[in-house]
């Protein structure tokens, strides 16, 4: 069974790459592609309010021509937490920390590759490991969010401009 997700929300420790990244390069599938009606955020469970996102993040995203220098950090609430249709988080522990709280909410959230590909692994943290890091990272989320999206060969735009995905994780065949 197929569900209308609305809101989508990735979470990560500061809300500085990783989630934000995440949440750009989501908002930049959605309009390239034209599919309107599905709001993006990003949050941290450790987050500092109103931090920039790191000036590595930025430099990666420019790269893809996305602009992630207006990004303000923004602690994780409960509110948007019961208002998300589908969290993402980039690792294991950030699953946890929120199913430990928010344990009637297993049902919709998982971590951003389990969902994509079944498969329960962490996004690397990039925060303090140069470039590089920030580069796999961005390359990892670009990978999962086109599976979860049905990018390239399998990827058809809804009728009504609206994105449907399933709230079960992908399985890998």
């Amino acid at each position: 069974m197929c569900n209308e997700v609305k809101r989508i929300l990735f979470v990560c420790t500061g809300n500085t790459c990783r989630s934000p990244m995440a949440e750009a390069i989501l908002k930049d599938m959605l309009e390239k592609n034209n599919i309107e009606n599905v709001e993006v955020q990003s949050r941290g469970l450790y987050a500092s309010e109103g931090q920039s996102a790191s000036d590595e993040a930025i430099e990666v995203l420019s790269r893809e021509g996305i602009d992630l220098s207006g990004h303000r950090g923004k602690q994780i609430k409960q509110s948007v937490i019961l208002d998300s249709d589908l969290i993402l988080t980039m690792t294991k522990g950030h699953k946890e920390i929120l199913l430990k709280y928010f344990p009637n909410l297993k049902e919709k959230v998982y971590t951003l590759k389990e969902y994509a590909y079944g498969v329960e692994s962490d996004v690397i943290d990039p925060f303090g490991r140069g470039i590089v890091a920030y580069e796999v990272a961005l390359e990892d989320i670009k990978k999962a969010l086109a599976k979860i999206i049905g990018q390239g060969d399998r990827f058809t735009v809804p009728q009504k401009g609206t994105m449907n995905l399933s709230l079960r994780p992908n399985k890998e065949e």
